[in-house]
């Protein structure tokens, strides 16, 4: 280790403890929003740098910059100086592009662009599965319908259809060439999990499993944790998620989903990225905050360890308010309405991420709800649409 490294380690390890570290996250969307929550969480000051002044995590920020990322301008003007900067965008020439403003400016960057190009492409990915010999869906044609469809590069719930035949099927898709830069797998029922890991080679930590609920768009519209699968499966989903990562040597973090069809495993997607939704809830569960471990990997560069508290139960769900309706919904909504703020003890619920204001007539809200038990989670959750549809009648 060089001296410039030495002093720069010395300088995180003493603005973490004055609070004075500032960490910029590039895009305000859904992931900004979660990253800027838990570095918030972690005492650290932030700076959304986005495009949109209206982005949802502009509302969230310490401090905001308006500027657009591209090959020709990867350096954003006026921008302060900031410890790490983290990526919350899927956009691979805006990454390319705040890869170089990073090594220009050598600025940490907690972020691993090699593993998200192949992780950002589900052709690429189950490549990988098939190369490990991994579980996954069967590929069309080689399987039965239903067939789910998805786009290569969308990530999430983006783009996808599922299919009961082909007839249905070449109904879609008249012009068989727009199925070639497509994923076409079988369509498999169960409940899905997600798994993340952080770290680098040679020393990852798996994170906590959640539990993910979908709407009927195949949007993930609540995270609970603990998850209720049994210790054996969880080493199992563990020890998957470890090799992946060994495999295309991960230096950052990594989200795994699995759908758990007929008491197999089955994997889905993998997301070299910070997620959303996912670490907020563990955080709420375990107290494990994944951008202060990115913080840890980065720039004090000893270890990945994080200390669990005990485990609580944790749920994370989307609401979307018009008018007298109250509905429950996937993530998508949440990027309907911004800027957003955090507010604690909102209508019976720990916290909400949301837009909501008095008088306000159509909002949206992340509910964070914790407790001891199930019991009690659901409970408060109950409570809470009690309130709200109180308010609002």
């Amino acid at each position: 280790m060089d001296s410039s490294q030495t002093n720069r380690i010395e300088q995180f390890l003493c603005k973490k403890r004055e609070n004075d570290m500032l960490i910029a996250v590039i895009g305000g969307k859904l992931q900004g929003v979660e990253a800027v929550y838990l570095a918030q969480k972690a005492g650290w000051k932030t700076l959304v740098i986005d495009r949109n002044p209206d982005a949802p995590a502009t509302g969230l920020c310490d401090r905001f910059l308006e500027f657009e990322f591209s090959l020709e301008h990867p350096v954003p003007q006026d921008c302060p100086a900031v410890d790490l900067i983290l990526p919350a965008v899927e956009d691979i020439d805006v990454l390319t592009a705040i890869k170089i403003w990073a090594e220009m400016k050598n600025i940490p960057l907690g972020f691993d662009l090699d593993a998200y190009r192949i992780s950002s492409s589900k052709l690429k990915s189950n490549a990988l599965f098939r190369k490990m010999n991994l579980p996954a869906p069967g590929p069309w044609p080689d399987c039965r319908f239903p067939v789910v469809v998805k786009p290569d590069q969308a990530s999430g719930s983006r783009g996808v259809e599922v299919f009961n035949d082909a007839k249905a099927l070449f109904s879609r898709f008249s012009n068989r060439q727009d199925l070639d830069n497509m994923v076409i797998q079988q369509y498999l029922e169960g409940p899905s999990y997600s798994i993340e890991i952080v770290g680098s080679p040679g020393k990852y930590q798996a994170l906590q499993v959640t539990d993910l609920i979908m709407d009927k768009a195949y949007d993930c519209k609540r995270v609970i944790a603990p998850t209720q699968l049994l210790f054996h499966q969880i080493a199992r989903f563990e020890e998957m998620a470890l090799a992946i990562a060994e495999e295309i040597r991960l230096n950052g973090i990594m989200d795994v989903e699995v759908v758990l069809n007929n008491n197999d495993f089955k994997l889905l997607e993998i997301d070299a990225r910070l997620p959303s939704q996912t670490p907020i809830t563990v955080y709420g569960s375990t107290g494990i905050n994944m951008v202060q471990m990115l913080g840890n990997l980065f720039l004090n560069k000893n270890s990945v360890d994080s200390e669990q508290k005990c485990e609580r139960v944790a749920a994370v769900e989307h609401i979307r308010v018009s008018g007298a309706d109250l509905e429950v919904c996937g993530e998508h909504i949440m990027t309907l309405d911004g800027p957003l703020t955090v507010q604690t003890d909102f209508f019976g619920a720990n916290e909400a991420i949301t837009s909501y204001a008095p008088g306000k007539k159509q909002w949206v809200a992340t509910l964070i709800f914790t407790g001891s038990t199930h019991e009690d989670v659901t409970a408060k959750r109950q409570n809470c649409y009690e309130q709200i549809e109180e308010q609002i009648h």
